[in-house]
């Protein structure tokens, strides 16, 4: 899905600061309270692909399609096209429908056109959470399959 022009704030900068990552890991620890599902987000710059495909391809280069219940969602971030993606294992695709995927996207973007960049990632990680636990509940055995850390 593009990013708008507006979103150029974010990147031109190469990475997001201290603060920013641990706010963002801190929204993951907070929605995977809520799940048993799994929430990455990865950044990167100069990637030729189409932001779509290369989240399929960052997705199962951080193993993210390894979880127990395939209940994965990672928010991909291109830097050098402006662009982002959210993409999901297949077991959350069996159970939601298109408009799942479309609210989360809507919130980043909603947030990303005022120039709300982490705000926008927190509130869909948080939306991520809400959503998933309605299908993939926390269990009390439920261990954390895969990093909180942003990945570049």
């Amino acid at each position: 899905m593009p990013l708008l022009p507006s979103l150029n704030k974010l990147f031109n900068k190469k990475l997001f600061s201290p603060s920013e990552e641990e706010r963002l890991m801190k929204a993951i620890k907070l929605a995977e309270q809520k799940t048993s599902g799994e929430i990455r987000v990865h950044i990167e710059s100069k990637h030729k692909l189409e932001p779509v495909k290369r989240a399929q391809d960052v997705f199962i280069a951080l193993n993210m399609n390894q979880t127990k219940e395939r209940n994965g969602i990672l928010f991909y971030l291109d830097i050098h096209s402006k662009q982002f993606a959210v993409w999901g294992d297949e077991g959350i695709h069996q159970k939601v429908s298109q408009a799942f995927w479309d609210e989360i996207s809507e919130v980043c973007i909603t947030n990303f056109k005022k120039d709300q960049f982490i705000e926008g990632l927190e509130a869909a990680i948080n939306l991520c959470g809400d959503k998933l636990k309605l299908h993939f509940p926390l269990q009390a055995d439920d261990t954390n399959e895969l990093s909180d850390e942003i990945s570049y």
